[in-house]
Parts: C-alpha cells; sequence; structure tokens
C-alpha cells in the first residue's frame, strides 16, 4: 500500500531542470518507487550523479539511486529507444537493467507514429518522437498497449502498477515524476503548442496515486521562461534576453534545438501554483541573471525591473508565498 507520495512537476515549458530536483529530492527523501506519469521519449532530464553528466528521456531518476523505476501507464513508451537508455546508462556505471519497469497500460509507440508525427506536425514544433500520434490512437482505441510487446513481456519489464502500488502486504512511498511543464499541458497550456498528455498534477492521479495519499506538491520553474516549439516567444529585439540565453546554454536535451527565452511572468507562475496545489516551489538558474545582473519580471503585462538579487527574490516570494509552504532559489546545475 502507499503510505505516502509526493508529485513534482515543472510548471513552464518544460526545461525547467525537474532532473536536478528530482535527483536531489530521492536523495533526501524515502522512496520505493519512482513513477514517470506522462510523456514519452520526448522528455529530457539532465541530472548529475556522482560528478558525471546524464541525460535520461524516458527512464526515471530512481535508478541512480538504485529505486524500482516504473514508466506509468499514462506514458506512451518507444521500446527501441528504452532498450538504447537502459544499455548507455549501464554502460556508464549505472546498471538500472533490474530497476526499469513499464507498467503494462502503457501505449507503444510505433514506427507508423514517428511518420506521421515528422509530416503533419510542423506547424507545431513537435519533437517527431511520435508522441501525438501514439497517444492519438490510445484515445481512438486503436493503439497497442505494452503487455502486447514480445521485448518488454520477455524480458521482465511488465509490471501491474496496481498490484504493485496498492497490495497490502507492501508499504510503499512513492515519487511520481512528470515530464515536460504546465504551459505544454494539453488542457491547461498555451493550445495547440503544447504536449498530447496531461502535465498538471491530475497526470499523477491517473497513474494511481490516491488523492488522500498525497504529502507534497514539488513545482520546479525557472526563474526565466524557456520554450521549445514553432510559436514565437522570445522578443528578437530584446538583447538581453539573447544573453540568457547563451549563459544559460538553453538547448533542448532531447532536441538539440535552441531554446527560447523570456523573462519570468509571475501571473503565469502563480496560476500553475495554484492549479496543481504546490507546496514546495523550486526556482532554478538564479546563478545565471546574477552573472548577468539582470533582474526582471513580467506582471500584469508590464515588466519590472531590480538592481539586486535580494529585491527581486524577495519579491517573487511575497507573490507566492500565500500559496507555498516553502520557496527554494537554486544557483547550481548539480545541486539544490
Amino acid at each position: 500500500m502507499i503510505l505516502y507520495a509526493d508529485v513534482l512537476l515543472g510548471l513552464q515549458a518544460g526545461d525547467e531542470g525537474k532532473g536536478k530536483i528530482t535527483h536531489a529530492s530521492i536523495k533526501q527523501k524515502e522512496y520505493t518507487h519512482v513513477v514517470r506519469f506522462n510523456g514519452g521519449p520526448n522528455a529530457g532530464h539532465t541530472i548529475y550523479h556522482e560528478g558525471q553528466k546524464f541525460v535520461t528521456h524516458q527512464i526515471p531518476a530512481g535508478v541512480f539511486y538504485g529505486i524500482k523505476s516504473v514508466i506509468g501507464p499514462g506514458c506512451v513508451v518507444s521500446v527501441s529507444e528504452l532498450m538504447q537508455e537502459i544499455e548507455g546508462l549501464t554502460s556508464l556505471g549505472i546498471d538500472c537493467r533490474n530497476l526499469v519497469f513499464v507498467d503494462k497500460r502503457a501505449h507503444l509507440i510505433q514506427d507508423s507514429h514517428i511518420q506521421v508525427d515528422k509530416y503533419t506536425n510542423q506547424a507545431i514544433g513537435t519533437t517527431n518522437k511520435g508522441i501525438g500520434p501514439a497517444y492519438s490512437d490510445k484515445y481512438k482505441r486503436v493503439g497497442l498497449r505494452a503487455e502486447s510487446d514480445i521485448l518488454l513481456t520477455d524480458g521482465g519489464f511488465l509490471i501491474d502498477l496496481y498490484e504493485e502500488l496498492h497490495n497490502d502486504q507492501t508499504e510503499c512511498m512513492v515519487l511520481f515524476e512528470g515530464a515536460q511543464g504546465f504551459e505544454l499541458d494539453v488542457d491547461w497550456g498555451d493550445y495547440p503548442y503544447v504536449t498530447s498528455s496531461p502535465c498538471t498534477i491530475a497526470g499523477a492521479f491517473q497513474n494511481g496515486l490516491p488523492p488522500g495519499k498525497l504529502d507534497e506538491v514539488i513545482g520546479v520553474a525557472k526563474v526565466y521562461e524557456t520554450y521549445v516549439g514553432a510559436k514565437e516567444f522570445q522578443d528578437p529585439a530584446d538583447y538581453m534576453l539573447m544573453e540568457i540565453q547563451q549563459a544559460g546554454n538553453e538547448v533542448g536535451a532531447t532536441t538539440g534545438r535552441m531554446r527560447q527565452v523570456n523573462y519570468l511572468d509571475i501571473d503565469k507562475l502563480i496560476k500553475a501554483i495554484k492549479l496543481n496545489g504546490v507546496t514546495i516551489l523550486v526556482l532554478n538558474k538564479l546563478d545565471i541573471l546574477e552573472n548577468l545582473q539582470c533582474f526582471r519580471y513580467i506582471q500584469g503585462g508590464h515588466m519590472f525591473e531590480f538592481g539586486d538579487v535580494d529585491s527581486f527574490c524577495h519579491t517573487i516570494e511575497t507573490f507566492v508565498k500565500p500559496y507555498v509552504t516553502d520557496v527554494i532559489f537554486s544557483r547550481s546545475a548539480t545541486e539544490i
């Protein structure tokens, strides 16, 4: 049975640094399982573990600490990429072959999905990983589930998440790990420039989390915003945004595309906090703004600028404190 569960999710358009915070959370709190609750190989989590950099796509971060890591029923799976990822991590010293599992209800990404994605979704700017077409087939009820894949079945990768988490013989402490972010949620995001899965806390509930077992909701954002996709997000005439883009090394971990940059929008951040019930807010990359001595945010369509980092952080805290119990500003790429 689940004793308690935490949910970690992104509050912007992905690329908020969720991988780092997931890794740190697992180190600080006891978990028996880490469950990815949405998305597929379109995700890219950058993790620094014991001084080494790793980029994961489908595999939850629990493997770095020997914790059972499950791709949940709300995900879509590329089996070939999953096997490559397992082999890649193993070759780098992270032996995860007996730690990675796929819920039998997760849906499979097929070659046809990738081809459809490449030729039909360019106006949105997708990752061309077949995510949207795979979810489309799922909801049209013509998709294939993980339990139909021979490699997953014969390889011992399949798991029934209900039986795993809700049997009365086992005490489970679970971290539900989200991909992408609130601004890409298929319902609450900037439609149609969204992904095809629920990126809100609702996605965790759909993966077998009873609301009564929820402990903390960890929301992750940057102190500025980034976006990868087809819509216009960055003002090309604002040289400081280009400076932030370069200083922050804003390149997508999955696509290799440059991320567009904008200043933190307080109104959007509060909306994401409220709708997800965030209790702990982590704001990453404060060091980038400190190095550039640029402290700006947007509220009500207007930009506000501060002369020092303390005033900037204090003002943000003042806005979000009515809704969260803790605010953490991170200045490091490797730790909180």
